[in-house]
């Protein structure tokens, strides 16, 4: 029977696709460059490790270095090494160090790593300064995952034994405020307008992932390694298109070998950072297994940018603009570039001006990409880099009681705070009593069994109060994907809920301006931990309240609706012949297709119709499913209404193929719950643009339990709407065939 609907439904996208115009394929060959041969010698003879100085040099547009010895994003990565090498043996010449500098990997057409031995970085930095042709040149400094201090007031968490399991206050953090529970970010009122669309990306700059953890199954686009440094980067080949975590534990040996790569580095087991924090962004949700993520529909791009002992600046600077589709000279384009790129990570120190250009250029971009980072966890010191560039939104840890955690760093370039955890109970074996659940790994060296941070196990840190914005600001986009980086801080600030004023009994001092003297718990104010406490609710209200609703579009096919409550004009929408093919919707009364080509006139459209038993498609109604083939890929605006929710579609359901849409995020079961006993739902499809794959449903599969619907959809290939926590809200379009 299944592979009955199967072949009808297939049959009906196929008499869709054949009846498109046809466009021509236009074939490439090579990749117009000739053959460069290779000076095999000078890069193989390189620095014997370590290297002592590592700096980032910009050199100006323009000049002869940059004109002799292009950069181009087309470049694959041996080209590119060849125009480093020239280039830094020609940088070494004009500062009298002949053959005494070593080129590392670029940033971009002007910018690149320099290495050299014998000197150490500063005084490099400063030499390379002198130059006329160099715009400037900084220390390539290590920055490091904010996880929670090393201090007796904050729990770090025991060896796993007898004791596992909690907090007790589950994800604390997500709910609405309630008791003692002051900071709840109140995600869940969120989710009742949307749980975000996969055509946000937000991308986790951070340690990698282990992709094979459950939550993370279906949730992750592929990401890159942007390592240079081999034993940095623990995987034996540095740069690589693979974010999967080898694990960044340091041994006391590595710490304690003064000429070794790792000399002074915290002794630690693997921190499994990155997957911690995509976790939180973007976590699989209503699926019935662990934890949920701020978003559920936005994908998240992990991209790796730290190792062992933290991570060099240039790295991370490859790959904030490698996350954002910027090219990076030797490394293939992104092909899914992020809205959002989440940071936690940095170290002590003003915004260099390396961070500062790119976050401005990031800024100008169309659409703008918003960077969200960490404030740091060193206890009331001023937040550091990249938290303390202007334009980004800095991010400040709370305790559930909405006061400061003792850790976070604080100051006035902090736009808003948001939970970071913290125990309450400090003596050995207690449970963590408001730790953060997060996915994780059991490896304390190489990966292990896949599971979660717990009360015994707890994770802490400003690192884990920015994804909850990252996380959020997906949900904004999801709603408006035009928002700019300056409306989507204001929007934030201004929906944030005010900081608990103290009692008259209080003990916990007011925060004061960043010093150097440590502040553990405080009050907040504006001044030093920004605007008040992140409201995901109020902040995704904000956005739906002062716009219509956006569909965005992948170039090709589309199955994709309005799921509103209100009628859409198909021209107003639709009528860019520059960017849009055509539309398709499927009219179950009449078993006919009715279309709109934005290229033809109306007269044009009509005979066209006519000539092939169509009808003219003028209006999309309420619950409207509906194909659009787009030649780019865009964003439409929807008519503003109430969602529509599975019971308002009961009535709908008719015989045969219904193509139709939801406003809210409901699942396939519930809409099958929706139609009752009057309609007999046979199976549920949604289309993946992305994959280009199906999502399938089938509630006489469903009710077998076990593993009888997942085991039919891998054997046919299709995606599991459980395991990947699809809904059908959003602007998703779905086929339901009634028997």
């Amino acid at each position: 029977m299944l592979k009955h609907h199967l072949l009808a439904l297939q049959f009906a996208r196929l008499l869709c696709l054949t009846l498109l115009p046809i466009l021509p394929v236009i074939a490439v060959e090579g990749d117009g460059m000739g053959a460069v041969e290779r000076n095999p010698a000078y890069r193989s003879a390189g620095p014997r490790f370590p290297l002592t100085a590592q700096v980032i040099v910009k050199l100006r547009s323009g000049t002869d270095l940059v004109r002799k010895h292009a950069l181009s994003a087309a470049s694959n990565a041996e080209q590119t090494d060849i125009a480093l090498d020239a280039r830094t043996l020609a940088l070494g010449q004009r500062i009298a160090m002949p053959g005494l500098l070593h080129a590392g990997r670029a940033l971009d057409a002007q910018t690149h790593v320099v290495r050299a031995d014998g000197i150490d970085s500063v005084a490099l930095a400063e030499r390379l300064q002198r130059d006329p042709e160099v715009e400037y040149a900084v220390v390539d400094q290590r920055r490091q995952r904010l996880l929670a201090p090393n201090d007796p007031f904050y729990l770090q968490g025991p060896a796993i034994g007898q004791g596992t399991g909690g907090p007790v206050s589950g994800q604390w953090y997500l709910r609405a405020p309630a008791g003692e529970v002051v900071s709840g970010i109140n995600a869940t009122a969120a989710w009742d307008v949307t749980t975000g669309v996969p055509g946000i990306v937000v991308a986790v700059l951070d340690t990698g992932v282990r992709p094979e953890h459950p939550d993370l199954r279906g949730r992750l686009l592929p990401g890159y390694d942007m390592i240079s440094d081999i034993p940095t980067a623990n995987n034996g080949v540095g740069r690589r298109p693979d974010a999967s975590d080898p694990g960044d534990w340091v041994t006391n040996a590595e710490a304690s070998d003064a000429s070794g790569r790792f000399s002074q580095c915290d002794v630690d087991n693997s921190s499994w950072h990155g997957t911690l924090t995509a976790s939180l962004v973007g976590a699989a949700g209503n699926e019935g297994l662990g934890m949920a993520g701020v978003t559920w529909g936005a994908m998240v791009l992990p991209v790796r940018v730290l190792g062992k002992c933290g991570g060099f600046d240039s790295d991370i600077l490859a790959g904030m603009r490698w996350a954002a589709g910027l090219a990076v000279p030797g490394v293939p384009r992104n092909p899914h570039p992020a809205r959002i790129l989440n940071m936690s990570l940095g170290s002590s120190g003003a915004c260099q001006q390396n961070y500062q250009d790119l976050i401005n250029e990031l800024g100008r971009l169309s659409p703008a990409v918003v960077v969200v980072a960490a404030a740091g966890n060193s206890a009331g010191s001023a937040e550091g880099t990249p938290a303390r560039c202007a334009g980004v939104l800095a991010v400040g840890g709370l305790r559930h009681a909405g006061t400061k955690v003792g850790f976070s760093d604080l100051g006035p370039e902090i736009a808003l705070s948001a939970p970071a955890g913290n125990c309450v109970n400090i003596t050995a074996n207690s449970p963590c009593l408001y730790s953060m659940i997060a996915a994780t790994n059991a490896g304390t060296t190489v990966p292990g069994a896949s599971v979660y941070s717990d009360a015994f196990r707890p994770a802490v840190g400003t690192s884990f109060s920015a994804p909850l914005v990252s996380g959020t600001v997906a949900l904004m986009l999801s709603l408006q994907s035009s928002l700019s980086v300056a409306e989507i801080r204001s929007i934030l600030q201004s929906s944030a809920r005010p900081f608990p004023t103290p009692a008259a009994d209080s003990t916990v001092p007011q925060c004061l301006a960043p010093s150097t003297a440590q502040q553990l718990e405080c009050h907040c104010n504006a001044q030093t931990c920004g605007a008040g406490m992140l409201d995901a609710a109020a902040a995704v209200k904000a956005v739906e309240a002062r716009v219509t609703v956006p569909l965005n579009l992948v170039a090709g096919w589309n199955l994709t609706g309005s799921g509103l409550n209100a009628p859409a004009n198909v021209a107003r929408v639709f009528g860019d012949p520059a960017t849009v093919e055509s539309v398709w919707r499927w009219v179950p009364a009449t078993q006919r297709w009715a279309v709109y080509l934005p290229a033809l006139t109306s007269s044009e459209l009509a005979a066209f119709a006519a000539s092939r038993s169509y009808e003219v498609l003028t209006t999309l109604e309420a619950g409207d499913g509906f194909w659009v083939r787009a030649k780019q890929a865009l964003t439409v605006v929807m008519p503003k209404a109430e969602p529509l929710r599975a019971n308002q579609l009961a009535g709908r359901l008719r015989k045969g193929w219904n193509l139709l849409s939801l406003g809210a995020a409901d699942t396939p079961q519930q809409v099958n719950t929706a139609a009752g006993q009057a309609v007999a739902m046979e199976s549920l499809w949604a289309w993946d643009a992305l994959r280009n794959t199906w999502f399938f449903y089938a509630p006489s599969l469903d009710v077998q339990g076990g593993t009888a619907l997942v085991d039919y959809v891998g054997s046919q290939g299709f995606r599991d709407f459980t395991g990947s926590a699809q809904t059908l809200g959003g602007g998703v379009g779905f086929w339901v065939k009634v028997p």
